[in-house]
């Protein structure tokens, strides 16, 4: 196994990762910004109050993105084996 096959590899499983959390992050993002908005056009200052909307839209675009996410990591997963059926035999 050559260097650049490690680098390559490297940056597959660090491009995918991004990839496949994404759209979770940019959920939790969004509905972090409009419950601060609504924070701080109301005033209120509580803590708490962001976390339940956004494990509620984290859970929600893991039923939305989950079945392209899964395909995401299957694809990974079968490239990993091809490339390891290639370096062993």
């Amino acid at each position: 196994m050559t260097p650049e096959m490690v680098l390559d590899l490297a940056q597959n499983a660090v491009f995918t990762i991004l990839l496949v959390a994404g759209p979770m992050l940019l959920m939790a993002l969004g509905v972090g910004l409009l419950v601060s908005i609504f924070q701080a056009t109301t005033q209120i200052q509580e803590q708490t109050l962001a976390f339940i909307p956004k494990i509620v839209a984290v859970l929600l675009s893991l039923v939305i993105f989950g079945p392209w996410m899964l395909s995401v990591i299957l694809d990974f997963t079968n490239q990993l084996w091809k490339n390891l059926h290639l370096i062993v035999g």
